[in-house]
């Protein structure tokens, strides 16, 4: 292995190298949707089913997550809520994704109504003025707060959807990798990592399942004609079978941690926590972070410097 590391140490004692690279990231246009319900469980039955299929742009239609639950004393409606981010290539793409999770995701679930979570973004998509065309002639325009909805009648009462919903240019794609030494103790590193970040990052998401992706990828394929393949130099089990392995002899797991975010620093807080929170395991042997060289994005988090700003 060429790569350069330095040894951290976790505040429990604990020792690992740290791969001396930089994650690259790119941009993703970006919209924030705050869900709110009668209570809690429904907010977030609405969005962990519209944050479903949506873990990378690569092969699902959208990129997206749950961002974390907001007080009902923060919201429009003085209702528990719930703040969702999706994610996409373009603006049109975007919209589509909007309307189509709110529409059939929010809008089919109990109490809920859904707001926009960026009102003050300048770009603005007309998602909830598309959706009011379900009411078939029966909505009506209506006031939440200061916000201003549609009123669509459904068999359980009304849903309250904002007019237009704020969209960003957002970074995706900050990650780090988990080498360990067995399944065990990489997946609690994983687990750490995510727990970590929900609790004490902002403006982030996880999109991958539980926050945790398994089957790391490469742009292209070296038999198929192909999108994306598996990342075979970090796959433990062909560690001794192809010449470019990334994987030490004391690893046989690696699991990757996949971030966006709605701008470049809460991506790289979000790093830096997740980080500290897998050094801390025992068994975990080294960190480090996938990038293209600079060849995949604009943006750079070098492990080395979000380590020392989170």
């Amino acid at each position: 292995m060429s790569e350069q590391i330095f040894t951290y140490k976790a505040e429990n004692g604990n020792t690992c190298e740290i791969a001396d690279t930089f994650a690259e990231m790119f941009p993703l246009w970006a919209g924030r949707i705050l869900i709110t319900a009668d209570n809690e469980k429904w907010a977030l039955t609405a969005a962990e089913v519209a944050t479903g299929f949506a873990t990378s742009v690569i092969m699902s239609p959208a990129e997206a997550g749950i961002e974390g639950v907001i007080s009902q004393e923060k919201t429009p409606d003085k209702r528990p809520g719930v703040l969702i981010q999706i994610y996409n290539r373009n603006r049109f793409d975007l919209k589509n994704q909007m309307i189509l999770r709110i529409g059939q995701c929010v809008m089919t679930c109990p109490t809920t109504s859904a707001f926009d979570g960026l009102p003050n973004s300048k770009r603005r998509l007309k998602v909830g003025r598309s959706l009011r065309y379900f009411g078939d002639g029966f909505q009506r325009k209506a006031l939440v707060g200061e916000r201003k909805v549609w009123k669509i009648p459904v068999m359980e009462g009304n849903f309250f959807v904002e007019d237009s919903f704020g969209v960003v240019e957002a970074v995706a794609g900050g990650n780090f990798l988990i080498f360990a030494k067995d399944k065990a103790s990489g997946l609690k590193a994983a687990e750490e990592s995510v727990n970590a970040i929900k609790n004490e990052a902002r403006e982030v998401i996880l999109p991958f399942p539980g926050g945790i992706c398994r089957s790391g990828s490469k742009a292209g394929s070296l038999k198929y004609k192909l999108k994306a393949s598996t990342n075979h130099p970090y796959c433990p089990t062909l560690k001794t079978l192809v010449e470019n392995s990334q994987i030490p002899e004391n690893v046989n797991s690696v699991y990757e941690i996949v971030i966006n975010g709605l701008n470049l620093e809460s991506v790289k807080k979000a790093m830096g926590i997740g980080i500290k929170a897998a050094a801390s395991i025992l068994g975990v042997v080294r960190i480090s972070a996938g990038n293209y060289g600079g060849r995949l994005g604009p943006y750079k988090a070098f492990l080395k410097e979000v380590l020392e700003s989170s």
